[in-house]
């Protein structure tokens, strides 16, 4: 009788046991598990990816991830002071948004990365380099190109080109190309890459002799057609708007519906299939300078397009086709410098990856990658590109400096 009301004992343990579990498959690590082994056996090293996936720039953050991704597709090992790594991307979502970014950022301190690769957006970049900073990791902006990055701290660099040079790229193009003697300015009061892009636009465009009408809004806004209207009415040439992929959408839809006809100008921000889609089929003339052109390495392109066409949640992010945006290539470098950076330190500890920095240099499908003493890339050339409405891709239009 005891053996008997033991087995029924032990049965009904087992029937509470998987009944708790909902019957699930999936197995939790027992309690102290060494995280820093990754399934080959090879020792952890963790690379920080700070970047929006939701929000306002959260359709460019994604994409900008998806390099990284493919990167560690290609690159999932590292050898650092004789041993191999297995690199581990761990990805927060800094939300788009100021008063998220410290949050994402401080998760990744926490998680004990030896560097950060990040973000999509000056403005939380900015919120999130104190953080980074307290926590002794050093940082690589992917496309964050406001100068307020890198000023004033020795911890945050960077790959892309900055805003003074892109705006003024942009006013050249503006005057030199398309003729416009004014210019209306569409840009996000409180947003850091909006007005700064569009100050460094003014001081340029006006030296060249031409003059600016601001229209700024405030942020949440969806209709535009009242700052359009009024840049029709005040007989601008030109509209340059630096904005979100999220607004940009809104201001393609809204400019053709109504028939501005004017050109609309943007920077890197609108460098995305998404414009792409809402441009095709109508008669918007959109052109943007960027970090990278389609064709510009063949192996790569043909390799992501191969790896996005066959991960559909990869595919999802991209916005649903393979376009490659340039946002994509140069996570694709920023993981490969950061890669550069742990070989050079021999070691994992971010202080050491930080010492190095400063001298890594990588040769990148975006361009050769070195740092000046702020830590900027020394970036001269931007790729100017235009939306063929009729094919929905981007067309070269110039790679141009100032």
């Amino acid at each position: 009788m005891k053996k008997l009301l033991a087995i029924l004992l032990s049965a009904l343990l087992v029937f509470s046991l998987v009944a708790c579990n909902g019957g699930s498959n999936e197995t939790t690590a027992p309690s102290g598990a060494d995280e820093s082994q990754g399934s080959t056996g090879n020792d952890v090293v963790k690379i920080g990816v700070f970047e929006p996936q939701s929000g306002a720039n959260g359709a460019g953050g994604k994409q900008e991830i998806l390099g990284m991704q493919y990167a560690n597709h290609v690159a999932p090992t590292v050898e650092i002071g004789g041993k191999t790594y297995d690199v581990k991307l761990e990805i927060v979502d800094n939300e788009s948004t100021t008063d998220k970014a410290p949050t994402a950022a401080q998760t990744l301190v926490s998680a004990g990365v030896s560097v950060v690769l990040g973000s999509y957006g000056s403005s939380v970049a900015i919120a999130g380099s104190p953080i980074f900073k307290d926590g002794g990791i050093p940082a690589i902006g992917v496309t964050c190109t406001n100068p307020q990055v890198t000023e004033g701290n020795d911890h945050y660099f960077r790959i892309c080109f900055l805003d003074p040079f892109q705006g003024t790229v942009l006013a050249n193009y503006a005057y030199k190309e398309l003729g416009a003697k004014k210019a209306y300015i569409l840009a996000e009061l409180g947003n850091d890459y909006d007005q700064g892009l569009a100050n460094y636009f003014t001081k340029a465009f006006e030296k060249l002799g031409g003059s600016v009408v601001r229209g700024d809004f405030t942020k949440g806004t969806s209709d535009f057609t009242s700052y359009l209207a009024n840049a029709k009415n005040d007989k601008c040439e030109v509209i340059f708007s630096p904005t979100s992929i999220q607004y940009a959408q809104l201001i393609v839809d809204q400019s053709t519906s109504q028939g501005t006809g004017l050109p609309l100008l943007a920077s890197d921000t609108w460098d995305s299939n998404v414009i792409l889609n809402a441009a095709k089929g109508t008669d918007a003339k959109i052109f943007v300078t960027t970090f990278y052109q389609e064709g510009g390495n063949k192996e790569f392109d043909e390799g992501i397009k191969k790896w996005i066409n066959e991960d559909s949640t990869a595919k999802t992010n991209n916005g649903g086709d393979d376009t490659v945006a340039a946002v994509t290539a140069m996570g694709y470098d920023a993981y490969f410098v950061a890669l550069e950076a742990l070989k050079k330190a021999g070691s994992t500890a971010p202080a050491d990856v930080l010492k190095v920095l400063p001298s890594v240099t990588y040769d990148g499908v975006s361009g050769m990658i070195e740092f000046d003493e702020t830590g900027d890339a020394k970036r001269d050339t931007a790729f100017v590109k235009n939306a063929n409405t009729e094919t929905g891709a981007w067309d070269f239009v110039a790679k141009q400096g100032v």
